[in-house]
């Protein structure tokens, strides 16, 4: 079967209340649009076309790498006019299948069951029950219970309107079918559009058999048109990556309070996860990880055993086996850390490796450095890597010993096993195994008094 999906994504969403077209909003930090075309990508021998209309050099310049065909729908006419755009790249033998591009939550195995439903005499359409059918089009059947047409709400009669089988608008049907019917579209109607569902109609006219099928839920097929219902499925789809990650042994504190707004690519096994973790991009999570509340993860690699406390924030990093980060502290991009590594709280790393068994546990910035095995940075360690200008790289070789309140001015090196005093100043190579410092003198001022405020007369 050779497959031609049109999804619709041309309208503006005025109940947006927004300057962003609709299908560039968001879901798990992904457009709406991206939502659908990820599920449909996944079908076999698969052309996707989108019919985009407001906004629409933005919405191809915003998902530009989507190996699409995009088609301008340049006056917004109705869902009829939107397919008629595509009607002289429809092959007559494709089955062509119509999707909406702010329908984000469409289950692939949904759409193959309707598919399976199309042949020469079929047409397979995607309805839902409703308690509250409101705004939904109405699927009309005859006494045997078969399709015979679908009314628009606006259109519907008083006993029409009591139907509560609503239209989701997704289907499938033969391209030979589906463009001579498109061509006999009218916009009779109390919106003047011309509606894609009269091809319901047609279809039953010309003897073909409507084959309906549902899907799991209603939020499924559901789509967004406001803020609130954007919001309904953002938390729809949580509560779905929630539940798939238990499924697989994840324990999650509050699995209302969770957020995965991108993929676990390898996830191991007794993992636990306190409230408010957010989790974006790409990860890979080992075993028996523990990570704790209130912290943000996007595009990491973490080892196994490795136990990450709250509050802090890694984005493009790797840590190591049996690692310790946090609480409050910020891994930056480029930071790779080796096992048995302890970054404590209020630190922050960039751009830097740490080597096996090194620890950094106060209020310390690390940037640009490439820090062996076994070393120990004291609290308020900063190593000063920009000149305003050009960046420069600090290297701390294996054992070495960075005392409290240092400052590292780079370009620089420290040899192995050395030891850097508290509160110096490093601007030169310190050698190893020797104490390098630097430090004013110390005295004290005899009699010396401090002032006192003079009162106002």
């Amino acid at each position: 079967m050779k497959i031609t999906t049109i999804i619709l994504a041309a309208g503006k969403g005025t109940r947006m209340c927004s300057e962003l077209p609709k299908v560039l909003h968001k879901i798990a930090n992904k457009p709406l649009l991206q939502h659908v075309y990820d599920m449909s990508s996944q079908l076999e021998n698969n052309s996707i076309k989108i019919v985009i209309g407001h906004c629409a050099q933005l919405v191809t310049e915003t998902l530009k790498d989507l190996p699409v065909s995009w088609i301008e729908q340049k006056q917004q006419l109705g869902t009829g006019h939107a397919v008629q755009q595509v009607s002289d790249q429809i092959a007559d033998t494709d089955t062509v299948l119509i999707l909406y591009g702010d329908v984000p939550l469409l289950k692939l195995a949904t759409v193959k069951q309707l598919l399976s439903n199309v042949n020469d005499q079929s047409l397979a359409l995607l309805t839902v029950n409703l308690e509250n059918p409101n705004g939904y089009g109405r699927i009309v059947r005859n006494a045997e219970g078969k399709v015979t047409k679908i009314v628009e709400q606006k259109d519907a009669s008083a006993s029409e309107k009591l139907i509560t089988e609503g239209n989701t608008g997704i289907l499938a049907v033969q391209g030979d079918k589906l463009k001579q019917w498109l061509t006999q579209l009218g916009n009779n109607n109390a919106q003047g559009e011309y509606y894609l569902t009269d091809v319901i109609e047609m279809a039953v006219e010309n003897g073909v058999t409507i084959v309906t099928s549902q899907a799991e839920t209603e939020d499924e097929v559901l789509g967004v048109n406001d803020r609130i219902q954007l919001s309904h499925l953002e938390r729809v789809y949580q509560q779905q990556q929630a539940r798939s990650l238990m499924e697989q042994g994840v324990t999650l504190i509050d699995p209302a309070r969770f957020d995965l707004r991108g993929s676990i690519e390898s996830l191991g096994q007794d993992i636990e996860i306190d409230i408010n973790v957010i989790l974006e991009g790409k990860n890979r999570i080992g075993n028996n990880v523990k990570i704790g509340a209130n912290t943000q993860i996007k595009n990491a690699t973490i080892g196994d055993n490795v136990e990450i406390f709250a509050n802090c924030v890694i984005e493009n990093a790797v840590i190591g086996d049996n690692s310790r980060i946090g609480p409050f502290a910020r891994l930056r991009p480029d930071a790779v850390l080796a096992n048995d590594v302890h970054i404590g709280n209020f630190v922050e790393i960039k751009k830097s490796t740490v080597g096996l068994g090194s620890k950094i546990n106060h209020l310390s910035y690390i940037g640009d450095s490439t820090i062996g095995s076994k070393v120990n940075i004291g609290a308020g360690t900063i190593t000063c890597n920009y000149d305003g200008v050009n960046k420069f790289r600090t290297i701390i070789e294996d054992g070495a010993f960075i005392g409290s309140d240092t400052q590292l001015v780079a370009p620089v090196t420290v040899g192995k096993n050395a030891t850097i005093g508290a509160g110096s100043t490093i601007t030169r190579d310190c050698p190893e195994n020797q104490l390098t410092l630097s430090r004013g003198k110390q005295f004290t001022l005899s009699g010396w008094q401090r002032p006192v405020k003079q009162e106002k007369l």
